[in-house]
């Protein structure tokens, strides 16, 4: 047989078959090692390298036996899930149905065989826990508000604010009560003593315009010229806002005339139903909402004299936190030593004003002003009504 010599990195490398020979020697010298029951052990190669060394017998490392993993502990029985389900549900309480769905092993490859060992919980079966709340189609009815208030009434619990008063002013016009709807007939402005209008009633009235301040006038011609004039819709009397079609006389309240698919115009004027062009318009108006300042135009005078005359009256007067209980009066001999260059001084006049308490802080109090008449002179006093103490009197003979 023939030599064979390879060259690699300045290195000669020498095999022949008298290698052979000396190699097998060596093989039966050397013990074998136990073969792995898991693989067969592939066959050894034999190589002698020779450089200008020395020679060196090179042989193939033993494969090491691969430890045997302990047995795996027994997987976890779970009860299925309808065992787990049984409950004996009732028609007024929830079911609850519990379903366990079991996880799939993975599959493991060839070459899960160089990686280390399995840990302790790997290759067991694990199992996923899920609920799932069923609710019964029964004959349960859930409560209503009014059982909820009850039922919290019963308990002495307060979970809402006192009902706010009924408003019971009414409007003058469509004879509705408290204010409207920003959208409609809108807030109320006073037109009088005790007296009231809805702002977009008095505002489509036909004799009422405005100013750029925000004055309505007329409001009081429109009422009294209402009075007489009776609605198209409601049949009752107050209406004020006309059809602006010529020798039309058709009259509606401003909510009835909404109520009857009126045409209202931007420059205020409007068509009834039997007047009013088909379809959309240009000018056409659609909403009635008013945000800028309007007041009615009235005199301020004229109304506080009529409080004043009216002697026994069921209303109160009242600016700010002042209350006008009695205005006084003056007799002509007393002229001349019950006035200022600013200010008039009634024998009798009285007043109550809610103000800060002169003893506690952040606590209000009631302070009874009035004037009283002595040695033909103004006596000014002021009667401190304060909850659990008695009356303090105040008297002076300046209102300062």
């Amino acid at each position: 047989m023939k030599d064979i010599v390879f060259c690699s990195n300045n290195c000669f490398v020498l095999y022949s078959a008298a290698v052979q020979a000396k190699t097998s020697e060596n093989k039966e010298s050397v013990p074998s090692l136990p073969q792995s029951p898991m693989k067969e052990r592939p066959p050894k190669a034999f190589h002698q390298y020779s450089n200008n060394i020395s020679t060196l017998d090179v042989h193939c490392l033993p494969q090491l036996q691969e430890k045997v993993s302990p047995p795996s502990s027994p997987p976890i029985m779970f009860p299925p899930a309808f065992e787990a389900a049984k409950v004996e549900a009732k028609p007024d309480e929830l079911k609850v149905t519990v379903k366990l769905k079991p996880r799939l092993k993975a599959i493991h490859s060839s070459l899960d065989d160089c990686r280390p060992p399995s840990k302790k919980w790997k290759g067991m079966k694990w199992k996923k826990w899920s609920i799932q709340i069923v609710i019964p189609k029964g004959s349960f009815k859930p409560p209503c508000e009014e059982e909820i208030d009850e039922f919290l009434k019963k308990l002495g619990t307060t979970l809402k604010p006192d009902p706010v008063p009924k408003d019971y002013r009414k409007c003058c016009f469509c004879h509705e009560e408290g204010d409207g709807l920003t959208d409609g007939p809108a807030r109320l402005l006073n037109l009088d003593l005790d007296l009231w209008v809805h702002l977009n009633c008095a505002l489509w009235s036909t004799e009422v315009y405005e100013t750029q301040a925000g004055a309505l006038i007329n409001v009081e011609l429109a009422l009294r010229r209402g009075l007489q004039m009776k609605c198209m819709f409601c049949h009752k009397m107050g209406a004020t806002s006309g059809c602006h079609r010529l020798r039309c006389t058709n009259i509606y309240h401003f909510t009835c005339a909404i109520k009857a698919q009126c045409m209202f115009f931007k420059d205020k004027t409007m068509l009834c139903p039997m007047h009013k062009p088909k379809g959309t318009h240009e000018q056409e108006l659609s909403y009635f909402a008013v945000f800028r300042r309007v007041y009615v135009q009235r005199d301020e005078v004229r109304q506080i004299a009529s409080i004043v005359q009216r002697g026994e009256r069921d209303h109160t007067f009242r600016v700010g936190s002042l209350i006008f209980h009695a205005v006084g009066q003056l007799l002509p001999q007393q002229m001349q030593a019950f006035h200022s260059s600013k200010a008039l001084f009634p024998v009798g006049y009285e007043a109550s004003r809610l103000y800060w308490s002169m003893r506690y802080a952040n606590r209000r109090c009631r302070y009874l002003c009035s004037i009283e008449e002595k040695d033909g002179l103004p006596l000014f006093v002021i009667k401190v009504v304060e909850q659990g103490h008695e009356d303090l009197v105040l008297t002076d003979t300046t209102p300062k």
